[in-house]
C-alpha cells in the first residue's frame, strides 16, 4: 500500500527527491490509522545500533540491529516498549519507546519538523535522521507552504544532507566505522538519494547525483544564497560524467557557465560571489582551451577575458583557507590559458615563429630567421598535439634563444626553449613540475642582459596544493641558478622582468 502526497505538486517533488519508496516506507500504515489505529502510527529510529527485540524485554533475543533514520509502523505499547514492523525487512518486534520519534505528518506538526530538521540536518552522521525528518516535513507542509521558503529549506537541507553522505563515503572507505557508514548509505539509499561514483586522474569520488540541487534552482522561492550552493555542488568537476568528445565536453561547460551565471545574484555576500566567480573562472578556461583546439580564435579570446574577468573579481580577503586553495587552483588554471585572450603579434628582432598543420593533425611550430630568404629551411621546429601559443613568442636581443608558450593538454602549460649553441639550434621543453600533467604553468618572465639566463615563473598543483616558483634559469642547462617563493626575493625579477608578464600574469597574485 502506498502514500498518495497531497497535492500533484508534491507528487512530483517526491518523485523525484525523497522517491515514492520513502514515502510508502514511511506511510504504509495510512490507511490502517484511518480504520483502527491511533493516529500517531508511525516512528522514526533516532539512534544506531537499535535492537530489534522479539519481546518487549531487554534480555529478550535482539533480531536485527536497527539504525537512524528507519522507519517502522507502530503497532502497539507494552510498558516500556512499542511494538512496530519493520516493512522493509518485513518482520516485527520490539523497541524500547526513547528509541522512536513518533511522526503523525499533519500540519501541526509541521513547525515541530522544520526545526528539528534545521539542528539534525547540521549534525555529521546524522543524515539518515535528517533524510527522514524531511520526509515527514514535506507530509506535513500545505502545499502553498512546499512552493515557498519553507519547502526550499526542506530542499536545500536533503541536497546538503546528500551531499555530506557522499563526502563521507568518499574518505571513510576501509576504516573502523565502515559497517557504520554501510548501513547509514543503505538508510539513504531507501530514502530516494542516489549516489554514482566518479573517477577523474585516477581518483575515485562519490557523489550525490544533484536531484535536489537543480529542482531547488527552479523553486523561485529559494534564496540566493541556496541557489548559489546548488550551482556549485552541480559544478564540481570531480563529480560530473566527462564526455569522450571534446565538442561535447566544451557543451558541457558552457551550460555550466550558464547555470553559474544565473546563479551570481547581486544580493548575494561578498564570500558567496567569490566561490561563483571562482569556479566562473575555471569553467571558461576549459571552454578557452576547448574552442581552441578547435581553431575558433575570437570564440576562445572571449573565453578566455571571461576567465580573467572572473578572476580579477576576487577579493582574497573574502575567502576562508578552503576557498582559497580552490582560489589558488582556479588561477593556475586561468594562468595556464591566458595567452588565448592575446592577439598574435609580430615579434621583433632577429628571430620568428611560424605554425603549421601536420598530416597527423599536430601543430608544428617553425623557428624562423626574418633575414632569411622565405623558402629557407626552419632554424629549428618541434610538434605538439597540444595548443600552441603564438603570441607568447619571446626571443631575446641577442638572436640566440626564444621562449613560446604551449598546452599539450588543458590545463598544463609548458615552456619551450629555443636555442643556439656549437651544434646548431635545438629546442628543451620545461614543464611546471617533475608530475605527470595536471594543473600547472612554466612561463617565460624575462630575459637577463646577455641572454645567457632567462626569468622563469613556474606553479603546479602536487597533493591539492599549489607550490609555486621563480627561478633564474640557465639557458644552456635549462637548470635553476636561483630559485625562491617569492618574486622579490630575486633581484633579476625586480630589475629585469618582462614588462608584458609582469602586466598579465597572475603569477603575482
Amino acid at each position: 500500500m502506498s502514500f498518495k502526497p497531497k497535492t500533484r505538486w508534491a507528487r512530483y517533488l517526491w518523485a523525484g527527491t525523497l522517491a515514492i519508496a520513502l514515502a510508502a516506507t514511511l506511510y504504509t500504515a495510512t490507511a490502517r490509522a484511518a480504520t483502527s489505529a491511533p493516529a500517531t502510527t508511525v516512528g522514526l529510529v533516532t539512534r544506531d545500533k537499535v535492537a530489534l527485540r522479539a519481546a518487549p524485554r531487554e534480555s529478550a533475543a535482539s533480531q536485527t540491529l536497527l539504525w537512524r533514520g528507519e522507519a517502522l509502523e507502530i503497532r502497539g505499547a507494552k510498558g516500556d516498549f512499542l511494538q512496530v514492523w519493520d516493512h522493509h525487512r518485513e518482520r516485527g518486534g520490539y523497541v524500547r519507546a526513547t528509541q522512536l520519534m513518533r511522526v503523525a505528518g499533519d500540519a501541526a506538526e509541521a513547525p515541530q519538523l522544520l526545526a528539528l530538521l534545521g539542528f539534525v540536518s547540521e549534525q555529521p552522521g546524522a543524515e539518515p535522521l535528517g533524510l527522514a525528518l524531511a520526509a515527514a516535513a514535506i507530509q506535513a507542509l500545505p502545499a502553498a507552504a512546499l512552493q515557498g521558503a519553507q519547502g526550499a529549506t526542506v530542499m536545500d537541507a536533503i541536497a546538503r544532507q546528500a551531499e555530506r553522505l557522499a563526502e563521507r563515503a568518499t574518505v571513510g572507505a576501509g576504516r573502523v566505522d565502515d559497517a557504520l557508514l554501510t548501513a547509514h548509505l543503505d538508510v539513504a539509499r531507501r530514502h530516494g538519494v542516489q549516489l554514482v561514483t566518479r573517477e577523474l586522474e585516477g581518483r575515485m569520488t562519490v557523489c550525490y547525483d544533484g536531484d535536489a540541487f537543480r529542482r531547488l534552482l527552479a523553486m523561485s522561492a529559494a534564496s540566493a544564497e541556496q541557489k548559489a550552493r546548488a550551482a556549485l555542488a552541480l559544478t564540481r568537476v570531480e563529480c560530473l560524467e566527462q564526455p569522450a568528445r571534446i565538442a561535447d565536453r566544451e557543451a558541457l561547460d558552457e551550460g555550466l557557465a550558464d547555470l553559474l551565471a544565473r546563479a551570481d545574484a547581486p544580493s548575494l555576500a561578498p564570500h558567496w560571489r567569490a566561490r561563483l566567480a571562482t569556479r566562473q573562472a575555471e569553467v571558461w578556461s576549459r571552454i578557452a582551451y576547448a574552442r581552441a583546439q578547435r581553431d575558433s580564435a575570437d570564440t576562445a579570446r572571449n573565453a578566455a577575458r571571461q576567465a580573467i574577468d572572473a578572476i580579477g573579481r576576487i577579493e582574497k580577503a573574502e575567502l576562508v583557507d578552503d576557498d582559497l586553495a580552490r582560489f589558488h587552483a582556479a588561477a593556475v588554471r586561468v594562468n595556464a590559458v591566458r595567452w588565448a585572450a592575446a592577439p598574435v603579434v609580430a615579434t621583433s628582432g632577429r628571430l620568428t615563429v611560424a605554425t603549421r598543420r601536420a598530416d597527423d593533425g599536430q601543430t608544428c611550430v617553425m623557428l624562423r630567421d626574418p633575414k632569411a630568404k622565405a623558402d629557407a629551411p626552419a632554424l629549428a621546429e618541434r610538434c605538439s598535439w597540444g595548443q600552441v601559443w603564438a603570441a607568447s613568442a619571446a626571443p631575446n636581443r641577442e638572436g640566440t634563444a626564444l621562449a613560446l608558450a604551449v598546452q599539450p593538454v588543458d590545463g598544463w602549460r609548458e615552456l619551450w626553449v629555443f636555442r643556439k649553441d656549437a651544434g646548431g639550434w635545438g629546442v628543451q621543453v620545461l614543464p611546471p613540475a617533475a608530475l605527470q600533467p595536471g594543473t600547472g604553468y612554466a612561463e617565460f618572465a624575462g630575459w637577463e642582459p646577455g641572454g645567457q639566463r632567462l626569468l622563469v615563473a613556474r606553479e603546479a598543483m602536487a597533493e591539492g596544493k599549489t607550490i609555486r616558483r621563480f627561478e633564474v634559469v640557465k639557458l644552456a642547462t635549462l637548470t635553476p641558478e636561483r630559485t625562491a617563493f617569492d618574486a622579490e626575493a630575486l633581484g633579476p625579477f625586480s630589475r629585469w622582468p618582462d614588462p608584458a608578464w609582469k602586466r598579465e600574469s597572475l603569477a603575482l597574485r
